[in-house]
């Protein structure tokens, strides 16, 4: 699904980094379509986004490398990287540079879109399953649930196990465990 749109169209480049956003890192749709320009920023040499999540509470997380380059290409692209009050992620629809994304718009332009493209069945798969994805998979190569859970922004450790997907492998049963 990251590769599905294509690379030489703007809307094909800002679909392509905000899957990588959504799938690297996490974020709610709300927090994702919150970004501006300014929130990518530098901390001790690395890029960061500067999430507003919840409860007006700001975390910083740090950018993984395909998604700074695809964000890049997009922003170089689009022509807005020096804006730091403009959207990160502008919509196409509207001309207006200042036009932030609706969740919305996220969930069907996107990632519906992108999904039944590859052959996923756009009923199963919503932005928060995304989210959940990303935590299982920073689960599944051994992030610590804590870090995780700060990660994620969430209050209690409890809501972060929610997500954690990995029991849900039939493979792993304890079934598979017993030996006589």
């Amino acid at each position: 699904m990251l590769d599905a749109p294509p690379e030489n169209t703007l809307k094909g480049l800002r679909d392509r980094a905000i899957l990588s956003t959504l799938l690297f890192h996490g974020l709610r749709r709300a927090e994702l379509c919150g970004l501006t320009v300014g929130d990518l920023q530098s901390r001790r040499g690395l890029p960061h986004f500067r999430v507003e999540g919840k409860g007006d509470k700001i975390r910083f997380v740090p950018v993984h490398p395909q998604t700074v380059q695809r964000i890049n290409d997009y922003l170089e692209l689009a022509g807005h990287t020096g804006m730091q009050d403009l959207p990160l992620f502008r919509s196409m629809r509207n001309s207006k540079p200042d036009n932030f994304l609706t969740g919305h718009a996220i969930f069907a332009n996107v990632v519906k879109k992108y999904a039944r493209q590859v052959g996923i069945e756009p009923g199963a798969v919503c932005v928060h399953g995304l989210r959940a994805t990303a935590a299982t998979n920073a689960l599944d190569h051994e992030a610590d649930i804590a870090k995780v859970q700060e990660w994620l922004g969430h209050a209690n450790i409890s809501t972060t196990r929610l997500y954690d997907r990995r029991t849900m492998k039939p493979e792993d049963s304890p079934t598979f465990k017993v030996s006589y």
